[in-house]
């Protein structure tokens, strides 16, 4: 073999293994086509790609002796329409692909076989001079093929004459042909699993969303958070946090974490997700109360007109009834905190007596509407916060039962520890900072404040940023979140980029840094 056969042999190896690693279409179809050139020594190049609809579409062009790109990496676009397999058979490039065969030819204007109506247009446009061409399928493990490279002038690289392509240099086309074309089946359809993956995601968030759109919002708004987060730490220059950088596989991986960091709430049972009030179940119970106040003006009505209740009483019972029933709506919405004498209050409402159809007293409160009446704070009793605490675990086991990858290995770990705290009194396993990953650290600030300026929720109203801040700032004096985490949130404005893609205007209000609670504005 001659010395220059056998150095285009090494390229040809070496140009294999570049293929196979490359993950970036677009630098895989230019490392095609550039290598293709490379070792036929041709001028210029078409690389083509097979679409679904059966046509050929122009994904690269290259013409050294112009200096002319387009597609790829380029960033030029290519404006040339595609290719139609099926109305264009008289075309070199779309025989070449229906009949998968290599056609190689000397002279494209002596040549009968073939339209190069295009390749002259192109000529008369430029000054160009088209003469050889090598036309090569690209076909993949399964027969199919999946495009074409074609070639334009084989030039010698000491003369510089435009002559022939040679059987060498059609045989080397074609081994390159042959291994991009498995390089490019196997970087599509990793491309494509990848697309069903998320699109499976997107699909259990969209059915957290259809069984509670209090919360579906939150899905997709804590991974724009967490990102924004972690790529504020990613460009800290100094302090605790400023070894912390991610690759492209890392923020991937964050991504994919937090869009998952909700999917255990698939089992939580929609009344207790969407419970706006205390008392609401499938229906908000406050009605059957208010059927009873209005038994009980009955009973007084009937009292009154028997002549066993005195006008003066009359009058002041409706006041006690309305009272009592305006008492417990109020206190049916919930709130922050609910005042002790309000508890109270409700017990001895749920005392007054009521006659039941067969004549029979009964309480005028059950024991469970007493309960949820007298939440603290919250619409959610202790059982019903153990169900919604519950999806954590279900979300932890339903991630770690997935057979990850390795680029993904961390997502449970980053997507699970989200409801832990620093101190380790979170759940569901009380990790402390030192075991857990700055990522989950950070999925555990986003989810707070994507939930303290939510305004979806029907428990309670959207905060104002400040207010959010501050609660924010006594959640790390109280070790709730990572403390060096909420200095960078602040100091680089994570919380006002999110603010102004997310809040209503009149959330975002004027903030005054040094005012909020053990926020370190300076390392």
């Amino acid at each position: 073999m001659r010395g220059r056969d056998q150095d285009r042999v090494k390229t040809l190896l070496k140009i294999g293994a570049s293929l196979s690693s490359e993950s970036n279409i677009d630098l895989l179809l230019e490392m095609i086509l550039l290598s293709a050139k490379q070792l036929t020594d041709a001028d210029g190049g078409t690389l083509y790609l097979v679409t679904e609809g059966g046509d050929l579409n122009y994904e690269m062009l290259h013409t050294s002796s112009l200096g002319f790109a387009m597609g790829g990496s380029t960033g030029a676009p290519i404006q040339f329409p595609p290719v139609s397999l099926a109305k264009n058979t008289e075309l070199v490039s779309v025989r070449c692909a229906l009949e998968q065969r290599s056609i190689n030819i000397s002279d494209v204007y002596t040549n009968q076989e073939f339209d190069f109506g295009g390749s002259s247009k192109f000529d008369s446009s430029t000054g160009y001079c088209t003469r050889s061409m090598l036309c090569v399928p690209l076909v993949n493990h399964l027969s199919e093929t999946v495009g074409v490279i074609q070639l334009i002038n084989s030039v010698d690289t000491q003369t510089g004459a435009v002559g022939d392509f040679s059987a060498e240099s059609q045989q080397l086309a074609e081994s390159l042909a042959s291994q991009a074309a498995i390089a490019l089946s196997n970087r599509q359809l990793i491309n494509q699993l990848a697309e069903l993956f998320e699109a499976l995601i997107g699909m259990i968030n969209t059915a957290i969303d259809e069984k509670s759109p209090y919360t579906g919002g939150h899905c997709n708004r804590v991974p724009d958070l967490a990102l924004m987060l972690a790529e504020a730490v990613d460009k800290t220059s100094h302090g605790p946090l400023s070894e912390f950088s991610m690759s492209e596989e890392d923020r991937y991986e964050l991504r994919i974490a937090s869009l998952l960091h909700d999917c255990g709430k698939v089992t939580t049972p929609v009344h207790v997700v969407d419970k706006g009030t205390k008392l609401e179940t499938i229906f908000d119970r406050i009605a059957l109360i208010d059927t009873r106040f209005e038994v009980l003006r009955r009973d007084r009505e009937i009292a009154f007109l028997k002549g066993e209740l005195s006008e003066a009483d009359h009058q002041a019972a409706n006041q006690q009834i309305d009272e009592a029933r305006d008492f417990l709506r109020h206190c049916n919405v919930g709130g922050e905190r609910m005042r002790d004498e309000d508890i109270a209050r409700v017990k001895a409402i749920a005392a007054w007596k009521l006659t039941d159809p067969n004549g029979h007293p009964q309480r005028f409160l059950s024991d469970d509407e007493v309960e949820n009446l007298t939440i603290v704070a919250g619409t959610l009793t202790f059982a019903e916060r153990q169900i919604i605490n519950n999806h954590i675990v279900s979300t932890i086991k339903m991630l770690e039962a997935l057979p990850w990858p390795k680029h993904l290995r961390r997502v449970p770990e980053f997507a699970g520890g989200h409801h832990e705290r620093m101190d380790g009194k979170g759940y569901p396993k009380g990790l402390t900072r030192d075991e857990m990953s700055l990522q989950a650290r950070i999925m555990g600030i986003a989810d707070i404040f994507e939930a303290l300026t939510a305004a979806d929720r029907p428990y309670k109203a959207a905060k104002p940023l400040s207010e959010a801040l501050k609660i924010m700032g006594f959640f790390k004096l109280e070790h709730h979140i990572d403390p060096d985490l909420f200095d960078v949130f602040i100091r680089e404005k994570v919380y006002l980029d999110y603010a102004q893609r997310y809040l209503a205007p009149d959330q975002i209000d004027t903030i005054d840094e040094s005012k909020i609670p053990g926020f370190a504005s300076a390392l």
